[in-house]
Formats: structure tokens, C-alpha cells, sequence
């Protein structure tokens, strides 16, 4: 089992950051390289607890899908997703988000054992880590961007969280009804 982890500071409230990595439009733009997308389940608009998707995009030179559930879900400090077919024999990634001072920590931890016994661990040491790990940084650069732009508008004015993607914070709405972001300092 491989782990990969990552921190990025960004210079933004919590929720604004927590909703952006919860954001399929703006993994299928930090994603731009593969031609990744979304093809089944959830694909635009914000992920949330017990959701699926399907990603398909090029990896290695082959077209390439993987699916994810998202089995837990805190907003707005944790949220993990997990491979539920895939080329992987396991994939999970951790998703946490910690208020400070003066913005937000991220931090993703990425759990993942390649199939193919010993062919799988060789792949995964020359080729495998450095591309997870590459994508990662793309992605948490392009949520940093974007988090500290007006660009977030673009991804998040109108996607309110439902009920259902809000799960363990519902504050006693009725079904249906839709939970506004948390409060965020100006920018």
C-alpha cells in the first residue's frame, strides 16, 4: 500500500475551499491533461455523502475509468471517496480542511495498492506515484488559484449544498430544503 500526502495553504475561508474540492467542474479543469470527465453518477455541480462518479480520462496512453463513492462526509472539515471499480486493487482518498488564522490548511492523503502483484509495486514505483502525485499538485494549485480569485464564483455561485450532500449538518431542515455556506470573510 502506497500513501501520498499533501498539504496546501490557501488564503481563503474554509468552506469556500472545502466546497471547491467538492466541485466535479473544477476537477474536469484541474484535470485538463487527461480529458478527464465526469461520465456517470455526479457529473457537474458539487459531489456529496453516499454520491458516486465516474471519471474517465487518459492515463499512460490508455482511456481509462474509475469509479468513487463518497462514504463519509463532514462538512466542511473532511470528506473521503473511495475507489469502487477501477484499475486499482485499492484507491482511497482523505480530504481535510482545518480553519487558521489567516486562511485554510488542506491536506489530502491518498491511499492506494496497484493489482498485478509484483508487476503492480515495479509500476507503481516508476511510473504510478509521481503521476497521482502530479495530479494532486495540479489540482490542490488549481483549487489555491481559484479559491483566492473571484474565479471561485465561477464554480460555486448557485451550487448550493443539498440536504443530502450536507448530511450530518442538516440544522433541522425539512427534505428538500438547501443549507447556505457557511459565512466567509471578504476577499
Amino acid at each position: 500500500m502506497e500513501t501520498i500526502r499533501l498539504m496546501t495553504w490557501i488564503d481563503a475561508p474554509v468552506d469556500r475551499c472545502f466546497r471547491l474540492s467538492a466541485s466535479i467542474d473544477l476537477h474536469i479543469a484541474s484535470a485538463a491533461s487527461t480529458g478527464e470527465r465526469a461520465v456517470e453518477g455526479v457529473t457537474t455541480g458539487l459531489i456529496g455523502d453516499g454520491v458516486t462518479v465516474t471519471w474517465q480520462g487518459r492515463h499512460f496512453g490508455l482511456r481509462l475509468r474509475h469509479t468513487s463513492r463518497v462514504d463519509a462526509w463532514r462538512p466542511y472539515s473532511y470528506f473521503r471517496d473511495v475507489m469502487v471499480q477501477g484499475m486499482f486493487a485499492r484507491f482511497e482518498h482523505e480530504h481535510f480542511f482545518a480553519p487558521m488564522d489567516d486562511g485554510t490548511r488542506m491536506q489530502d492523503e491518498l491511499r492506494f495498492s496497484a493489482p498485478w502483484g509484483p508487476l503492480g509495486r515495479l509500476a507503481t514505483k516508476m511510473l504510478v506515484r509521481r503521476h497521482l502525485t502530479t495530479l494532486l499538485i495540479r489540482r490542490n494549485a488549481v483549487i489555491k488559484r481559484v479559491a483566492e480569485s473571484e474565479e471561485w464564483h465561477t464554480y460555486l455561485d448557485g451550487q448550493q449544498m443539498t440536504k443530502q450532500e450536507s448530511r450530518g449538518d442538516t440544522r433541522g431542515l425539512p427534505v428538500g430544503e438547501t443549507i447556505q455556506p457557511h459565512p466567509s470573510k471578504p476577499h
